[in-house]
């Protein structure tokens, strides 16, 4: 059986997500050097990650049946 993934566990949304985001702000007016925004892409994915991990090892601690 193949599980399927929901849309928030992809680093591609994810991505667009933050490209639309800085798309957003350059419309406002504020202006970010494209270093800052791909530093500021790839810190958001790695958070998003890490919280993702978070989330996995607290529902395996907090489970109360063995995954068959």
């Amino acid at each position: 059986m193949v599980e399927e993934k929901q849309w928030y566990q992809s680093k591609t949304v994810w991505g667009a997500l933050l490209a639309v985001a800085a798309s957003m702000v350059g419309a406002l007016g504020i202006s970010i050097d494209t270093t800052a925004q791909s530093d500021i892409a790839d810190a958001m994915i790695q958070f998003v990650g890490a919280v993702g991990a978070m989330i996995a090892i607290y529902g395996r601690l907090s489970a109360t049946e063995i995954i068959s």
